[in-house]
């Protein structure tokens, strides 16, 4: 089965809720493990990734909570426009969509739990969740780790716990990282303090695809940065603490501006309803700093609640394996002609929506 057929629908991935999904979009757990008799992958020869992968793809794929049904292939028989679509959907990295020989995925059904094999370790296993559900990520994950360990030695120290490829992941091996919609924070200039507040904790604050990318559509990830000498359990309360806090900062910016410049705000998001719905060619970038205004809107209540899904699917479907994926003659689309065919998209599916209505918006109550 290809993995196209096995992945859930844009629509269905997009209706799925979550704790506080107005601003975190979603919650995810990933730990790093390495073999202890296998060199890691950056050093490793090709034998030796293959025989770590023959080791784990048969175990990962055998534990309950993986399931009947799990996708499981190497990396070398997926397609670049399938290997695309899977980072586009934040299931694999964009470093392990290079990989080839030796290296391969194993998906669930739900595409919760991902498993990465062979990317900068042996194991890069993630547990990802709609909103903001660090604690339940975290108890899956734990629940993969431990079963893998009945199977499977682990490379562990006493001194300096698990060992991974790149130091910074040393000891739990555990990142922790929510991504979250901000464009509260962003238009009322406040963004930079909370990043800057953000990194004194030892957080990190990285854009749509984690490190070195652009936080396109006012979308940003946080996650811990030290993972040696701390408890797991301790990491995650630790960072839901710090998330909490930026959820309230990001609702009191929302407040703000309208309560200080609702003409500012609904300009804003009009104008980005009508360039969406009208546009003949529109960029990537341009389609999500916009879509992030129109998401806005409806958490606000200019447009329907129920509309909250097809804005989040948009932001999906725009990017360009999922247009590639969509357009019927199936060749390869250069820039000009996916932005031609991301403003039809738009034009279609916004066709029928309510334009944003500002009387609608209901004023909450700040938070202290």
């Amino acid at each position: 089965m290809s993995v196209l057929d096995f992945l859930i629908s844009p629509a269905e991935a997009c209706a799925r809720s979550g704790p506080n999904d107005k601003i975190v979009l979603s919650s995810r757990v990933r730990l790093a493990r390495n073999l202890r008799t296998v060199p890691f992958p950056t050093h490793a020869k090709k034998a030796d990734r293959v025989r770590a992968y023959e080791t784990l793809v048969p175990a990962v794929r055998s534990l309950a909570m993986m399931g009947d049904d799990a996708f499981a292939d190497s990396m070398e028989k997926l397609t670049a426009l399938e290997k695309q679509v899977l980072v586009e959907r934040h299931l694999i990295s964009r470093e392990h969509a290079a990989k080839g020989a030796g290296s391969g995925l194993v998906l669930n059904r739900e595409e919760s739990l991902s498993v990465m094999v062979n990317e900068e370790d042996h194991l890069r296993m993630q547990s990802l969740r709609p909103g903001m559900q660090l604690r339940q990520s975290w108890l899956a994950l734990d629940a993969v780790d431990s079963a893998l360990q009945e199977q499977v030695e682990f490379a562990f120290t006493p001194q300096y716990g698990y060992l991974t490829a790149c130091p910074t992941n040393l000891g739990t091996g555990i990142r922790v990282s929510a991504m979250l919609h901000l464009p509260g924070l962003v238009l009322g200039e406040q963004i930079n303090q909370i990043i800057q507040a953000v990194n004194k904790l030892g957080l990190a604050v990285r854009g749509l695809y984690g490190e070195g990318t652009e936080a396109l559509g006012n979308i940003f990830q946080v996650s811990n940065q030290m993972t040696l000498g701390e408890a797991e359990s301790d990491i995650v309360e630790r960072l839901d603490k710090v998330l909490k806090q930026i959820i309230e900062n990001e609702e009191n910016a929302r407040i703000g501006l309208l309560e200080k410049k609702p003409k500012v705000l609904f300009n804003h998001i009009g104008r980005a309803f009508g360039v969406l719905s009208n546009a003949h060619t529109i960029s990537s970038k341009e389609t999500m700093n916009l879509l992030s205004l129109l998401r806005l809107g409806v958490d606000l209540g200019m447009l329907p609640a129920s509309r909250k899904g097809l804005v989040d699917e948009l932001f999906l479907v725009s990017q360009p394996a999922h247009l590639q994926l969509a357009h019927p003659a199936k060749e390869k689309l250069g820039a000009d002609e996916r932005d031609l065919f991301r403003a039809d998209q738009l034009r279609t599916r916004l066709a029928a929506l309510e334009k944003p209505d500002h009387t609608k918006v209901v004023l909450p109550p700040a938070k202290a």
